[in-house]
């Protein structure tokens, strides 16, 4: 059993993907190819913003969203401590600090109210220029906007929205990559919409915001490409990763309805043995992984082993305890944070996958713990 089946979606999508990428090897353009403005416009309509920027990877768009934000040196973003640790390094790698915020206990995304009570500590100490929030819609649930977007209007902050695991998932029919002033989205191959290599884009309605980030992905060049008018980066997504992007996206409605099929059956089957995620009313998750929640973590993800289960810890360190944030701002205790670290384990998810795949995790958890 495979974690995350690439293979079989290669398989249902190999006529399709093959002859794409002939296209690209017959026309030649291998950098910012017509295939990469054709994808532009379609993920700009699947998300339903104005302007979808693509570039060469997910941590890119991160930097390149904080870029056009011009956060920098002296400036703190609000990060969650429980995800990945591109979410932060972007922000340090700005010269910002990143100030890290709990957990949702219901969700495993970013706390609202945690949020707004760290928000409140950092500008009574005065020492940084608190100038945005950085969501992560972790696991494919999108963090909670609508109660995350009061706060920032609250305290006029931007809102970057880290959707590199969320997209596909939407709040009462608003998609993720949508919500925000900038969001951002990783097409790693293992993300529900992955390519086959590396890749990402910017997402966003603001017309001021897209242009510049058009500009800092190409070494902020001008209207001449000899004429370079700002200091950027060299991030471009190549035309065969958007090529193989335009058939994966063409099918990806119908590979979010399977996920959420898996993810439903997992839900039914296994409550009560552990704790299973829950999405609550309104929301869709993309399900970029189906975590859960056990005490008895490692005694299960052994069992699944033997059973020929794989099964995959995601995060088993947070952000404030990693060595390179040793020196960061010390905002007290995320106790719901480092309890999801010690206790949560992803199994097999993807939208390929057979319902014998699916019965066969259900039977083992019956099998031995029950």
């Amino acid at each position: 059993m495979q974690f995350i089946d690439l293979a079989a979606q290669y398989q249902h999508l190999k006529t399709r993907i093959d002859k794409r990428i002939q296209n690209v090897l017959d026309h030649g353009q291998y950098i910012m190819g017509p295939e990469v403005q054709e994808l532009e416009e379609k993920l700009a309509e699947y998300v339903g913003v104005k302007h979808a920027i693509t570039c060469a990877n997910g941590t890119d768009a991160l930097t390149l969203a904080l870029m056009a934000l011009n956060i920098g040196e002296g400036d703190a973003v609000m990060v969650p401590t429980f995800t990945f640790f591109a979410s932060a390094e972007t922000v340090a790698y700005a010269k910002a600090t990143p100030v890290f915020v709990d957990s949702d206990p219901s969700t495993f995304n970013m706390c609202p109210v945690d949020l707004e009570k760290r928000i409140k500590t950092v500008l009574a100490e005065g020492r940084l220029n608190l100038k945005a929030i950085m969501p992560v819609d972790l696991f494919g649930l999108p963090a909670n906007y609508p109660e995350i977007q009061k706060i920032a209007d609250k305290y006029n902050l931007k809102i970057i929205e880290d959707a590199a695991q969320g997209f596909g998932g939407e709040i009462n029919g608003k998609r993720a990559g949508s919500f925000g002033d900038i969001a951002t989205t990783s097409f790693f191959p293992a993300k529900p919409l992955g390519c086959y290599g590396d890749g990402g884009a910017i997402f966003t309605d603001n017309d001021e915001y897209a242009e510049l980030i058009k500009s800092l992905r190409v070494h902020g060049k001008g209207t001449d490409k000899y004429d370079n008018v700002r200091i950027g980066m060299n991030s471009r997504l190549d035309t065969i990763q958007a090529a193989v992007l335009l058939e994966k996206l063409n099918e990806f409605p119908k590979e979010l309805t399977n996920r959420n099929k898996v993810a439903a059956c997992f839900t039914q089957k296994l409550d009560g043995m552990l704790r299973t995620p829950k999405t609550p009313e309104g929301y869709i998750s993309s399900w970029a992984q189906y975590t859960v929640v056990s005490e008895k973590r490692m005694e299960i993800m052994s069992l699944l082993e033997k059973n020929g289960i794989p099964t995959v810890v995601y995060y088993s360190t947070c952000m404030h305890e990693q060595t390179a944030f040793v020196n960061c701002i010390d905002l007290g205790l995320y106790p719901v944070a480092e309890s999801f670290a010690k206790t949560v384990f992803s199994l097999p998810m993807h939208p390929y996958m057979a319902d014998a795949s699916v019965n066969k995790v259900i039977d083992a958890f019956k099998k031995d713990f029950c």
